[in-house]
């Protein structure tokens, strides 16, 4: 009898219940009748405190189309991992321990960046892991593609082709801010299938006066309107030049809510527009996962079935030129995937007249 666990950590996103369920309908596929799934609450918690549940065949049916995830989630930053809490708790004991009272062959574990650093401390510890990758940020390296991610461009996109109609309506310039604090892979592409005219990401600083310039340029033009789709980690050309505690030092206390209301204050001075600002937040996070999502997550999940027949331990199941690929873990985990900023969507951006910033 296969015993199989299965865990979401980190922040939610679309396409979880569908990889769920590509998991384990390929597990019934390989196994049959001789397995059990366990699945594990609220991500690496429940492997700590030992809150998990057998799951019958049913709990997998009618999740496709389903958000969110119904292991539940919850977020235990990697860097605290080894720590001992104030409640003398040895988390990766604890995990290894209920791992084995599970009496698990494996462990699929479902997330993004901090997630996969954790499934490849337990790949030390002896645990057989399979890592499945998920974000909407699309910044894992390894895989070409992260599940979630083009769910929450359909939606980011669909923000800015509402803001579009009420921008050309009130001869507006709209500050749309899109999930992203490290990396720009959603707001890049968002961007540009929305139609906007600048895009400011964490990988180009940008300058203020240069995006002001861009503005009005349009605005000479006879362009009555503009759309910024901004990164909430975007930075200026000022806050690069510092050292990334002076950086961190300075996002504390920062005097607004985020960095667009900071954009539209400084642009109010050197355009003379309207500026109002959209922050779709986590609804970019939220519903249904797209078509393209739900077939990820199946090919992902079935993989990962076809890998724990193999005995295929120890790695990400990553999409690599159109293929699912066991990618080590040991090559992979800590590494933030960036984008290049001389990319092929970037150079296509800035032929059609897309600023930057910079």
């Amino acid at each position: 009898m296969k015993r199989v666990g299965i865990l979401t950590s980190g922040g939610d996103c679309q396409g979880l219940n569908a990889a769920i369920r590509g998991v384990a309908k390929g597990l019934y596929q390989e196994f049959g009748k001789d397995v059990e799934i366990y699945g594990i609450k609220d991500g690496y918690k429940g492997l700590i405190f030992g809150e998990y549940k057998k799951m019958a065949e049913s709990d997998f049916s009618g999740i496709l189309t389903l958000g969110g995830t119904l292991l539940g989630t919850s977020r235990q930053p990697f860097k605290t991992m080894r720590v001992i809490d104030e409640n003398s708790v040895d988390k990766v004991k604890s995990m290894k321990e209920n791992y084995k009272k599970m009496k698990l062959d494996c462990l699929v574990i479902l997330g993004g960046n901090g997630t996969q650093k954790t499934a490849n401390l337990l790949r030390e510890e002896g645990l057989n892991v399979i890592h499945l990758p998920k974000t909407i940020d699309n910044d894992i390296w390894g895989t070409d593609v992260t599940f979630g991610f083009h769910s929450a461009v359909e939606i980011a996109t669909n923000v800015i082709d509402c803001i579009h109609t009420t921008a050309t309506s009130h001869g507006r310039v709209f500050i749309v801010e899109v999930m992203g604090h490290k990396v720009g892979w959603l707001t890049l592409s968002a961007g540009i299938a929305g139609g906007a005219d600048v895009i400011l990401l964490p990988e180009i600083p940008y300058d203020i006066d240069k995006v002001a310039k861009c503005l009005n340029d349009r605005i000479k033009r006879g362009k009555k309107f503009s759309i910024l789709a901004v990164a909430e980690g975007a930075i200026s050309k000022e806050e690069a030049a510092l050292s990334k505690k002076e950086r961190k030092k300075a996002r504390e206390n920062f005097p607004h809510p985020s960095i667009v209301y900071r954009i539209a204050e400084e642009l109010s001075e050197k355009i003379d527009n309207e500026i109002r600002v959209c922050v779709p937040g986590h609804f970019q996070r939220g519903g249904s996962p797209c078509a393209y999502d739900r077939v990820l997550c199946t090919r992902l999940g079935a993989t990962a079935a076809r890998f724990i027949k193999e005995k295929t331990f120890g790695v990400m199941v990553g999409m690599v030129n159109g293929q699912c690929t066991p990618v080590p873990l040991e090559n992979v985990a800590g590494k933030l995937k960036s984008v290049p900023v001389d990319c092929d969507e970037i150079k296509a951006a800035r032929q059609i007249g897309i600023s930057f910033g910079d």
